[in-house]
């Protein structure tokens, strides 16, 4: 199980709620080692509430719904293809192109454009 900066947050906001240490302290606490990336006073708040009234886990409840899959390999590539071709297509001729939505065309863009910044 891969541990996210959040869980680690919120395992650290669990402790320190059952030590029954106070909201600022623990808000102050994370800020002053993390800065901007520390969760929020009121997002500390709100996981110190749900652990004092018997919340275990850190991680995310599911969610329901359908899982987001637009940014699958196969999607990036068929984009990626598209725009190697001709690079001055628009978001509406690659939507027509490839049935796919408008935010998933941009999302991908958007993971290509990062990704080619690193190579």
């Amino acid at each position: 199980m891969v541990t996210t900066d959040k869980e680690n947050f919120r395992a650290y906001i669990k402790v320190r709620t059952a030590l029954s240490i106070q909201l600022k302290t623990i808000h102050d606490e994370l800020y002053s080692v993390f800065g901007n990336q520390a969760p929020s006073y009121g997002r500390v708040t709100k996981w110190s509430k749900w652990f004092r009234e018997g919340r275990e886990a850190v991680e995310d409840h599911p969610r329901p719904g359908r899982r987001v899959t637009e940014t699958t390999p196969e999607n990036i590539e068929e984009i990626r293809g598209l725009i190697d071709d001709n690079p001055h297509l628009t978001i509406d001729e690659i939507q027509i192109e490839t049935g796919m939505s408008r935010g998933t065309i941009e999302r991908v863009r958007i993971c290509k454009e990062n990704l080619e910044e690193f190579n």
